[in-house]
């Protein structure tokens, strides 16, 4: 309570300021005032749960102090709770993090951005067809910043060059690789530089690279094969916004927990 709302605050049924004390058995707290009562829980991912609040900090610690993920079934055996419930608390903490990290638009003039594709699944056979079982996700990394990343339907330019207009500011330096899809990138209102993946290069002579996003793709492939093993495509954005909150928090680590604690909307 005191974290959400402070000490005291202004009570939204009779407008005074006032202190709230707990309510016996529940948990909520009531105006000194009007009594009516508040349950500091609302709106936040422990609204209606039955477990504890102690163990689902602990979860979030969790969350934070690894760089690889939690699987569902760690939580399982830490806290001794049934699959069904680590698997809602992961996600619902997963979704957590992804709305404290937000989706402000990346770049600025003279800064650079790097982008490119990545695509997210198991093995298939020539039945099945290349693309049956993956997703194609496209990733926007600012340079000494934040990253972003967008679950899209294809590869197509029709769908890569609007993601990037929406999420990347004008005049910004735009870096990619040199396939079709950015062909037009320098006239959508961006400086763009590629570098020549197909000979060979991870840096262009101009200085051009998207080694910055290739990182991401990096760890975030190892630890969904190393702690999740696999990760359907109606969740990835999930898994997406929990590895890019630790990324753009890689420079201060403590205050990963601290920013999820004190960041519920009042």
């Amino acid at each position: 309570m005191r974290i959400r709302f402070g000490d005291r605050h202004d009570c939204e049924k009779c407008g005074k300021e006032a202190k709230f004390y707990r309510v016996k058995a529940r948990r909520s707290y009531a105006c000194e005032w009007c009594g009516a009562q508040v349950y500091p829980t609302a709106g936040t991912p422990f609204d209606r749960t039955r477990t504890s609040l102690r163990d689902w900090f602990f979860v979030m610690f969790q969350f934070c102090s690894t760089r690889s993920g939690v699987a569902a079934k760690e939580v399982e055996r830490q806290i001794g709770v049934t699959y069904k419930t680590a698997w809602r608390m992961c996600h619902e903490i997963r979704k957590y993090m992804a709305i404290v990290d937000g989706d402000d638009p990346l770049g600025g003039f003279t800064k650079h951005v790097e982008v490119d594709e990545a695509i997210i699944g198991g093995k298939t056979t020539a039945e099945e067809g290349r693309m049956s079982n993956k997703t194609v996700v496209i990733g926007l990394a600012e340079r000494g910043g934040k990253v972003m990343t967008k679950v899209v339907p294809n590869q197509r330019r029709a769908t890569l060059l609007p993601v990037i207009k929406e999420n990347v500011k004008l005049h910004s330096i735009v870096h990619t690789d040199e396939a079709g899809a950015y062909l037009t990138v320098a006239g959508e209102g961006f400086y763009h530089m590629t570098v020549n993946h197909g000979a060979g290069q991870y840096v262009s002579p101009q200085g051009s690279s998207v080694n910055e996003i290739e990182g991401f793709w990096s760890q975030l492939k190892r630890s969904i094969n190393g702690t999740h093993i696999h990760i359907s495509q109606k969740h990835l954005s999930k898994y997406l916004g929990e590895f890019e909150f630790r990324h753009n928090r890689r420079h201060r680590p403590s205050t990963m927990l601290d920013e999820l604690l004190t960041s519920f909307v009042r």
